[in-house]
């Protein structure tokens, strides 16, 4: 399936039915009072967050979607049928915005989750409504009102724990295959990612976390070489970084070099991208000797100025990926341990003010 993460909709939603103007006339009843009903609301649109998807080709498709509209009022003091309410399917990390009003409407994080994008039109009163004391027969009617136009720009960020950087080749989708049971395809040529891939790792305990491997960054990415910028903000929404860096470049580039490019042009993309907890790792160790590793690996420490976690694995073999694995699995748990006590202790402080 064609991975789209933005698209542009129109979302109509349904008009309110008009009130009705009617007096009961029945036999013996030649002049009966006011009976007409109210119509009926106009069906609004919602984006619901569906965990079975993964892009957002569909809208690519269809641009314009319309709720039905509410039904007018009718005698006898019926009101008239309401328009159902239209649900459309996104996937999660789906952000919604209004392109008129550059409003950022919401973002869906939780299957289930619904967002409201356009209000439906609220019904009229029919004549019954304005009876009183004084009027006994009244003409009087509202109509419905029209329901929200909106033009929306929806924006999918994928959802995962830890996010991948670094140079095409440098390893990342060959990492995430070893690691989880995603399946990334896995070339000895640049730009073989060309959409991101997410996989699950699985550790013992039923521990688990999620991980996003996006297409490599090049120098200059930032200002929308390659693919790479086009992808990053992927990575906003996760809580962990790994920077991995190929030990032994195909085009024997020098590894240092490499990494303080992909700092730049994470730095240069912003968006809080360079702020994020991020550990370095070197990859392709089983392709070198212990001293050429420990040679190349001080080279790279020194020219990042790194003061983060370091691992050394070979992503191929799997040596030093299941260590690693178990080390982002703690880091993550103890994170939550942390955002658990901080929100018990804020709500603790709101309910004793």
């Amino acid at each position: 399936m064609r991975f789209v993460d933005e698209t542009r909709i129109k979302a109509i939603a349904g008009n309110g039915g008009n009130g009705c103007l009617s007096f009961r006339r029945e036999k013996y009843v030649p002049r009966g009072g006011p009976d007409g009903g109210d119509g009926g609301d106009g069906g609004s649109i919602y984006l619901l967050a569906d965990n079975d998807l993964n892009t957002l080709v569909d809208f690519r498709y269809i641009r314009t979607y319309k709720a039905p509209q509410g039904k007018k009022g009718a005698k006898r003091c019926q009101t008239g049928a309401g328009g159902d309410d239209l649900f459309l399917k996104v996937p999660l990390g789906t952000r919604a915005f209004d392109l008129e009003t550059d409003e950022f409407i919401g973002e869906l994080t939780e299957p289930g989750m619904t967002l409201l994008v356009s209000q439906g039109g609220f019904h009229g009163l029919g004549n019954t409504r304005f009876k009183s004391s004084v009027n006994r027969t009244p003409r009087q009617t509202t109509e419905g009102t029209e329901g929200e136009y909106r033009h929306l720009k929806l924006e999918l960020r994928v959802l995962a724990d830890v996010g991948l950087l670094g140079l095409p080749n440098a390893g990342k989708s060959t990492f995430i295959r070893s690691v989880s049971s995603a399946t990334p395809k896995v070339a000895d040529y640049p730009f073989t990612t060309m959409i991101p891939n997410l996989g699950v790792v699985g550790l013992d305990g039923g521990n688990s976390f999620v991980i996003a491997d996006v297409p490599g960054l090049i120098e200059g990415a930032a200002d929308g070489a390659g693919l790479g910028t086009r992808f990053l903000k992927h990575l906003s929404r996760t809580r962990l970084l790994l920077h991995l860096v190929d030990l032994l470049p195909m085009d024997l580039s020098d590894p240092a070099e490499n990494a303080v490019s992909i700092v730049n042009e994470v730095k240069k993309y912003g968006e809080g991208l360079d702020d994020k907890q991020c550990w370095l790792v070197l990859n392709k160790t089983d392709l070198i000797d212990d001293e050429e590793i420990e040679e190349i690996s001080q080279k790279v420490i020194a020219a990042l100025d790194w003061k983060g976690p370091v691992a050394r694995i070979s992503a191929i073999s799997g040596k030093g990926t299941l260590d690693l694995s178990n080390d982002i699995m703690e880091y993550l748990n103890e994170l939550n341990r942390v955002e658990k006590e901080t929100a018990e202790a804020q709500s603790n402080e709101t309910s004793e003010d």
